[in-house]
């Protein structure tokens, strides 16, 4: 085993797979930026229009929920014919991941109490004050530990990229093995578990990380 880590992680083979790193990075932060975003438009459309608009985001968040992700990822990268392959990959996660974060944030707005709305008009604000102000703050504390975990589902799933060689850190770490003959090295299974299993821990430390932060938060919080 240390001879293993000895031959694929030295520093310029690090360097590779930390590129991959930010690429994974990058992904996660725009997909769930966007996500939150485009998810709390759906979940506010289907709660309080019920018209035309409220049923199509109803139909949006039904059709992207229960298909598989993989599928609108292969979607956007080979039926889309504009933009980067990172930017079609990205985009294909945001679909989905706005589906599922529109029905969280859906279930933080059934939680709100209707008579703040009355109470906030009895205040003198208007619709969008009262979202804005009110009732949208509470719900995002209220659902902070659901966006969490699909913020760290998330995070694994731009591993599903690697299949359409976008550098994300798990497609690096594939180069990186099949690298590894000019370098020198003769591939073992042990050279292939060694760097395969430090990429589970990378993936680890950083959701790991993020679940501690959030859990702090919600300690000071509730105090």
């Amino acid at each position: 085993m240390i001879y293993a880590i000895r031959d694929v992680f030295t520093p310029p083979n690090i360097r590779f797979l930390l590129v991959g790193l930010l690429y994974t990075i990058t992904i996660s932060v725009v997909t769930v930026g966007m996500s939150t975003v485009f998810g709390t438009i759906l979940a506010l459309l289907r709660n309080y229009e019920k018209r035309i608009l409220g049923r199509i985001a109803g139909v949006y968040i039904e059709v992207f929920r229960n298909t598989p992700l993989l599928l609108w990822i292969m979607f956007c990268l080979f039926v889309l014919q504009f933009g980067s392959t990172f930017f079609r990959g990205t985009l294909g996660l945001t679909l989905y991941t706005s589906s599922v974060v529109a029905e969280i944030i859906r279930g933080g707005l059934n939680s709100i109490d209707k008579g703040q709305f009355e109470a906030a008009e009895s205040q003198g604000f208007g619709i969008i004050g009262t979202f804005v102000w009110i009732i949208l703050p509470q719900t995002f504390i209220r659902v902070v530990p659901s966006l969490m975990s699909q913020i760290v589902t998330t995070i694994k799933d731009t591993s599903f990229l690697s299949g359409y060689a976008i550098a994300e850190m798990f497609y690096r770490s594939k180069m990186l093995i099949s690298m590894l003959p000019r370098q020198g090295i003769t591939i073992t299974g042990t050279h292939t578990l060694t760097t395969y299993g430090m990429i589970a821990l990378v993936y680890f430390f950083i959701n790991f990380s993020l679940s501690c932060v959030v859990r702090h938060m919600m300690r000071r919080h509730h105090r």
